[in-house]
């Protein structure tokens, strides 16, 4: 066995070790990775921060002429949002637009948890409203498989961008 040989059953070796890890993932990686994961948590995360004035405020928030109500009002939605987005991640569109929509309102009733909230939301949103699901195919991929041509590796990992889109 020459040089060229060994590195290409060792490179064979670590793919194969790649997809057995990716195949068979905790079952927490395998629901994170279903979901927009990070969006909905730095929803949450921007929520509780927004939230942060309007609890130390909240003896004078119900009092006419104050506008205290409406950060209690816009940090609620964003937290429900941010769990919903995790629960129903088929209308993470939907809830990306209406977190970044809350995020920036928030500056009237709550100043945006001091603007950090309001740049986590809009960030939140952002990843929310750009989230889609791919399957990705591993045909190819695998202990097994053949490669196409000499010198090639038996496997090739799958661009993550050519899997089927899956609504």
């Amino acid at each position: 066995m020459n040089r060229r040989e060994k590195r290409r059953l060792k490179r064979e070796e670590k793919l194969r070790k790649a997809y057995e890890r990716l195949a068979e993932g905790g079952r927490f990686a395998r629901w994170k990775n279903e979901r927009p994961f990070w969006g909905g948590v730095l929803s949450i995360l921007s929520a509780l921060v927004i939230l942060y004035i309007p609890l130390h405020l909240y003896a004078i928030a119900f009092i006419p002429g104050t506008f205290v109500f409406i950060g209690f009002l816009f940090g609620g939605l964003l937290l429900i949002l941010g769990i919903f987005s995790l629960i129903y991640p088929q209308f993470s569109t939907v809830f990306g637009v209406i977190v970044i929509f809350l995020s920036v309102l928030s500056i009237m009733g709550a100043l945006g948890g001091f603007l950090i909230g309001t740049i986590l939301g809009i960030v939140s949103g952002s990843l929310l409203v750009g989230w889609e699901r791919h399957e990705v195919d591993l045909s190819g991929f695998g202990p097994g498989a053949g490669g196409s041509r000499k010198g090639e590796p038996a496997s090739s990992v799958p661009d993550a961008g050519t899997g089927s889109l899956q609504a």
